[in-house]
């Protein structure tokens, strides 16, 4: 499969150039990042994915902290350099230190290595886990 060509910014339409305007205004950003330049591709695409991550990563019962390194933990577990690079680089701006990187590093390992321990034994639920 070939890759995909990033497009210039003079070859986008209208509509992407002002869901790039939006995302630049709303991160205080001089440019997008490659992720939402390839989306343009697709300007319904591009637009849907954007309402979506300002929707869900907005301050709410979860502060921009915590939903920033469970953004890189999902990342990592689904072997997502890109995600990893952007989402750990955003959970630093945030407040990350080092050594909550690291503990984050361990309990992804340690939630993995048991999920696929639990599955593979076909480990029942126990009723007290239950709803």
């Amino acid at each position: 499969m070939q890759k995909a060509r990033r497009k210039k910014a003079s070859q986008f339409p209208p509509e992407v150039l002002a869901v790039f305007e939006d995302i630049k205004r709303t991160r205080n950003v001089p440019d997008v990042n490659n992720f939402w330049k390839y989306l343009a591709r697709d300007p319904a695409l591009l637009a849907r994915t954007w309402q979506d991550v300002k929707q869900v990563m907005a301050p709410g019962a979860l502060d921009p902290l915590v939903k920033e390194l469970l953004y890189v933990a999902v990342s990592v577990t689904n072997g997502c350099g890109y995600c990893i690079a952007s989402h750990t680089a955003a959970a630093h701006k945030a407040g990350m230190t080092e050594a909550m990187f690291g503990e984050l590093m361990a309990v992804v390992a340690l939630a993995n290595a048991t999920n696929r321990l639990a599955n593979g034994y076909r480990v029942p639920i126990d009723a007290m886990f239950e709803p």
